[in-house]
């Protein structure tokens, strides 16, 4: 069946039923006739409603794109769009899917991060809420680095489906009873110690894997633009000890998660999985350390309530994770090496931070002036006193 509705100067041509050899020639007919005499270039055919679609079905769409190559397909059910996908129309032709809403109403939280939050729905099944609304060029991204992250060796879940929740899209991934970082630490503080082991062995594995050239962004090339734009609001000389010192960073293909913090490690059954992998870049370590002050100290310090906030925990807990993961990465119980460190991923992390309250103009309220007093002043002090930027 073909029908046929209109608004404005948009033509929208539905499609119902099945499309094979016996009525395709018919169906090609009927669209015909409901484009013919309209003076139009773009037209959408609505799918919601077909349930099957043979090789001469297809061909009418071949046929229909020839003519209007702007013309896109919506409201595809999985069925179909599986069918268009394996047939290479999606390489194409736009085709925009439909999706099932669920209800996060009462869910959890167990995971944040910068691009969305995870909510578990239920005991088998976790959802991805994406922040932006338009996010489906991110969960492909996001699926396409999560899948060549678990072929290199990272433990990490896949999403199986997406969905709309409300008005954003959501990743919906199975994860059987998984516990947060987060939630461990909330509930069972004793267990810091396993978890900052646990936490640093994974974070050495990201960073010993070698990652193929060109398949993730490069943070060297993110963390030098932040540089870059902060020499308009620095003192000459440090501006450009800044750039300078980014610069001399060793490049790495090595892997880098971009938001590794424990509402993004999680623990299902007795294996430990890194989620949130939208971040995942290429980088040497120190990039890696800088968002990670960030999330346990950077983002709170005139303000250590949010800690509870971002991560569960109170700051106190926050800042000693942190101390105890530089400690285990470089091994050691040297403080003064640990606090080079410290001092390195702190750089980094005001860098982003500062540049962040710039371009989001948070020099307008009396908190945001002084907490880019308070990093600049940092940062400052800590471009006197820092060399290199390498462990």
């Amino acid at each position: 069946m073909v029908s046929s509705r209109n608004s404005g100067d948009l033509l929208t041509i539905c499609l119902e039923g099945r499309i094979d050899s016996t009525n395709a020639s018919a169906v090609e007919q009927q669209i015909r006739s409901l484009i013919a005499g309209q003076n139009i270039t773009h037209f959408l055919i609505d799918i919601q409603n077909l349930c099957y679609i043979s090789s001469a079905g297809l061909r009418i769409l071949l046929h229909l794109i020839k003519n209007y190559p702007t013309m896109q397909l919506i409201n595809a059910n999985s069925d179909i769009y599986e069918v268009l996908e394996m047939t290479g129309f999606t390489e194409i032709i736009t085709v925009r899917k439909t999706y099932r809403e669920i209800s996060i109403e009462g869910c959890e939280e167990i995971g944040r991060g910068s691009n969305g939050i995870i909510y578990r729905v239920n005991q088998d099944t976790v959802v991805k809420v994406y922040i932006h609304s338009d996010a489906l060029k991110d969960i492909l991204h996001e699926r396409e680095v999560a899948r060549l992250a678990l072929i290199l060796g990272i433990p990490t879940a896949i999403s199986y489906d997406v969905v709309r929740v409300n008005d954003h899209y959501g990743s919906v991934f199975e994860m059987l009873n998984a516990r947060s970082f987060s939630d461990i630490l909330i509930k069972e503080p004793d267990k810091i110690d396993w978890c900052v082991q646990e936490y640093v062995h994974l974070m050495k594995t990201l960073h010993s894997t070698v990652v193929p050239k060109g398949k993730l962004p490069d943070m060297k090339k993110t963390v030098l633009s932040w540089a870059s734009f902060l020499q308009e609001h620095l003192p000459q000389e440090a501006g450009q000890k800044l750039v300078r010192l980014v610069e001399e960073v060793p490049d790495s293909d090595c892997m880098l998660h971009g938001d590794y913090h424990t509402k993004n490690i999680v623990v299902q059954k007795d294996e430990i999985l890194l989620i949130d992998m939208d971040t995942l870049s290429v980088g040497h370590p120190i990039f890696e350390f800088g968002s990670i002050f960030n999330a346990f100290v950077g983002f709170h310090e005139l303000n250590q309530e949010n800690v509870k906030h971002f991560q569960g925990f109170d700051f106190d807990l926050s800042t000693r994770f942190f101390h105890k993961v530089l400690a285990a990465y470089l091994n050691t119980d040297d403080e003064q090496k640990i606090q080079s460190l410290y001092d390195k991923a702190a750089l980094i992390g005001y860098t982003r931070l500062i540049r962040r309250g710039i371009r989001r103009s948070e020099s307008k309220t009396e908190q945001g002036r002084k907490e880019l007093a308070y990093r600049t002043e940092r940062l400052l002090t800590l471009l006197s006193q820092t060399d290199t930027l390498t462990i």
